[in-house]
């Protein structure tokens, strides 16, 4: 399965254009700037009508519209709104934690964890700061998924492993909000059916 991820778009999503193809989109929250519905709506727009076949996403802290949300009606099938809550495709769990929610909420299964904040002094660091969180991080050690995606540090972007999962930050912008990050294209392997 590949998983082409992205976050920290803050409005600025007209300029990724051309994409790469993958199984699933992510996009880890801080799509909108000043968190309106305005622009919350500008953004969904855009992401329905991307052509990838799954398409996930969760809330960052400018995303202040979306913060106590169940759901969004009318959203297409293919494109979740993971607001603290699981999905599986093809057999991989995924799980996103909605912005200034409580890491308890994380099952202790899961594959591909979602949320926007980084864990605390993994690719948290951006304008001398670390802005990471010490429970989300003591929370993945214990669960264990196989990738954690996040965003909030802009100037973190890439990807660590420790153990067996890999820490990726896909935040795209710069702390100037120059589009600067190509996004992140990771392998998932999956169980074949039958093998």
């Amino acid at each position: 399965m590949t998983i082409l991820q992205i976050s920290d778009t803050h409005n600025r999503h007209g300029l990724l254009q051309n994409m790469p193809m993958a199984d699933v989109l992510i996009h880890c929250g801080d799509f909108t700037d000043r968190g309106t519905e305005a622009e919350a709506l500008d953004f969904l727009n855009w992401y329905i009508a991307l052509p990838h076949p799954h398409k996930l996403f969760v809330t960052g802290n400018h995303d202040l519209c979306l913060w106590d949300a169940e759901g969004i009606d009318d959203l297409p099938p293919n494109v979740l709104f993971l607001q603290n809550k699981a999905c599986e495709i093809e057999g991989v769990k995924f799980f996103g934690l909605g912005y200034n929610h409580c890491e308890i909420l994380i099952p202790n299964a899961v594959d591909v964890l979602i949320t926007h904040e980084p864990p605390m002094m993994i690719r948290d660091k951006s304008n001398g700061t670390h802005w990471g969180n010490l429970p989300l991080r003591n929370r993945v050690m214990e669960v264990k998924p196989k990738f954690h995606l996040f965003g909030h540090a802009h100037e973190s972007y890439g990807t660590d492993v420790f153990g067996n999962t890999v820490f990726s930050n896909g935040a795209v912008l710069d702390d100037q909000y120059h589009l600067v990050n190509t996004p992140a294209i990771l392998t998932l392997e999956t169980k074949t059916k039958g093998g």
